[in-house]
């Protein structure tokens, strides 16, 4: 039998050649199995279910459990394709328990009062801009949250955005999500449609000869990173005591559709989710607002009986 770390490295070239999975999902993958094969160094039989369930344990003692299950789900999809390919004749995972119990954390979500607190300092920052150069950064700070709020997609997809993919005669978006599935997201609104456009028009020139949407000071790409730095700037300038992350307008922007009675098929196919359950959890939020709202408002708690 070849060892694991062979082994390892072929599963590693068959996901990035024949399954062509997206490259963050391959770097976790590489983490994930580099881990397990430095564990499995001591033992003499990677196959071998005691010395799986010794490791699995250890995932559990070091891991929050959300990364826990992802490094498992990892481990078990090497030792599928390991028995797909005939390299093992025994899955030692078929007797192993893996199921466990994860805690429910449900997603953040941003007030919309302090939303539209938000960007509305945002707008006032540029109204208040002494040079076209402050005027245009902060046009294109603006595009970039709007778009986060009008559409939910993930900040790294919005980073990631090329003109091609932006359509601005139907004002059509393409996103390409994870496992480069592919979504199409419409820009409804009239006010962030005019936004993208005045934003395409003045920065038309660096995003044909660079090639991205969004572009920092050094004509490349605008980063992950630069867009966390900028929504902290505006907090500070907006007086708003709140921690905001990118991600935490995608989850508004699904609690939000969900409290509006939208069907959650719709906004799954929106976020670009692959199972229903993974939209779920915005019912848990929704529930917790409904409670908030019988708890405070329902005029059975204001009555007072003899």
């Amino acid at each position: 039998m070849e060892n694991l770390e062979t082994l390892i490295a072929a599963y590693l070239k068959n996901c990035e050649t024949i399954k062509k999975l997206d490259r963050k999902t391959l770097k976790a993958y590489r983490i994930d199995l580099s881990q397990f094969n430095t564990f499995m160094h001591k033992y003499p039989d990677f196959t071998n279910k005691l010395y799986l369930s010794e490791y699995i344990s250890s995932l559990h003692q070091r891991f929050q459990p959300k990364t826990a299950k992802r490094k498992i789900a990892a481990i078990k999809a090497f030792y599928h394709y390991l028995m797909f390919e005939e390299k093992i004749s025994i899955n030692p995972f078929d007797k192993i328990n893996i199921k466990f119990r994860e805690p429910v954390t449900l997603p953040r979500t941003i007030p919309e009062p302090i939303i539209e607190t938000f960007i509305s300092t945002m707008y006032k920052q540029r109204s208040l801009a002494t040079t076209n150069y402050q005027s245009n950064s902060i046009l294109r700070d603006i595009t970039l949250v709007e778009l986060l709020f009008a559409t939910g997609v993930r900040i790294s997809e919005l980073c990631t955005l090329t003109p091609q993919q932006v359509d601005l005669s139907s004002y059509k978006i393409i996103i390409y999500g994870k496992g480069s599935k592919e979504r199409m997201i419409q820009i409804s609104n009239d006010d962030v449609r005019k936004i993208l456009l005045e934003y395409y028009t003045a920065f038309k020139s660096d995003i044909t000869s660079s090639g991205w949407f969004f572009i920092n000071r050094l004509h490349q790409r605008y980063s992950e990173q630069s867009v966390r730095e900028m929504i902290v700037k505006y907090l500070d300038i907006a007086g708003i005591d709140t921690h905001i992350t990118p991600h935490m307008f995608r989850h508004s922007f699904a609690t939000l559709l969900l409290e509006a009675d939208v069907d959650i098929r719709y906004i799954q196919k929106m976020l670009g989710h692959s199972s229903i359950k993974t939209t779920e959890i915005y019912t848990n939020v929704s529930m917790s607002k409904q409670n908030n709202i019988l708890t405070t408002k329902h005029p059975r708690n204001f009555m007072k009986l003899e």
